[in-house]
């Protein structure tokens, strides 16, 4: 996947989390968005889904900054900004565990996602004519791309609402897209199209970095692995170089899986 002009980055600095006296993110120093689609892999505990919070500063941390890059902008210190404020500077992230507006329709459900910050009253914004006019076709082409067949019902199983929070991500064109577990539960029909999705994305210009178990999108859709275990990042790469590496296979693919 190319990328042949300037991205936004995320630089993570000493960046430390613990819970219950048990350290679960010990960063020294990680660059994101060096390349298009960045995969974090690692055994469970490794701190991976932890390192995307304390990204987009819904836990704060214990130590340590992470600011944001953008071409031709001022650094923004994320590690002082509300997470509330985080899409506003382009920085979104998917949710590993799905808790969507169980009475909102689809429809809603994506137009909250683009609803302007100045609207005090998003529910409001939502139905409103402007808005829906502004973003009809984005979100019509986003909600048949996924086979959404009728905007006016509930998203009721766990892959529908997955697909729904990934539009939501989609519709609101970030910078650095944080995914977290973005396949999991779905179809190989649509874990396909979640693929061509973030390719799209990618070489539109924004940032990729994904948390996925299955380790058939990582290698397909990275450009460059993050190895994480016991919340330290143990060595960066291609797909190839951390498939092959010794300690990767051990510790994680176990053996015969490279």
């Amino acid at each position: 996947m190319t990328g042949d002009f300037p991205r936004t980055q995320i630089r993570v600095r000493d960046v430390t989390k613990s819970f219950s006296g048990r350290v679960v993110v010990d960063v020294d120093e990680l660059e994101l968005g060096v390349v298009p689609v960045e995969g974090l892999l690692g055994p469970n505990g490794a701190g991976k889904t932890t390192l995307m919070r304390l990204i987009m500063h819904s836990i704060p941390l214990e130590g340590g900054t992470v600011t944001l890059s953008r071409p031709g902008q001022r650094e923004v210190l994320l590690s002082a900004t509300r997470t509330s404020q985080m899409a506003g500077l382009g920085v979104v992230k998917s949710t590993q565990v799905i808790t969507d507006f169980e009475h909102l329709t689809i429809l809603d459900s994506a137009l909250l996602a683009v609803t302007e910050a100045r609207y005090e009253r998003p529910f409001a914004a939502a139905a409103d004519r402007a808005v829906r006019k502004r973003h009809e076709d984005e979100i019509r082409y986003w909600l048949d791309y996924f086979g959404f067949d009728d905007p006016l019902a509930v998203a009721l199983s766990g892959g529908e609402k997955k697909l729904l929070d990934i539009v939501r991500c989609l519709l609101l064109e970030p910078a650095v897209l944080l995914l977290d577990e973005p396949t999991a539960g779905l179809s190989e029909g649509h874990t396909e199209r979640v693929k061509a999705a973030v390719r799209q994305l990618a070489s539109a210009g924004t940032s990729v970095v994904i948390v996925e178990h299955d380790l058939d999108v990582i290698w397909d859709l990275c450009d460059e692995v993050i190895f994480m275990a016991e919340g330290k990042v143990l060595m960066k790469g291609d797909p190839a170089t951390i498939r092959a590496n010794p300690t990767v296979v051990e510790s994680y693919l176990g053996a015969g899986s490279a």
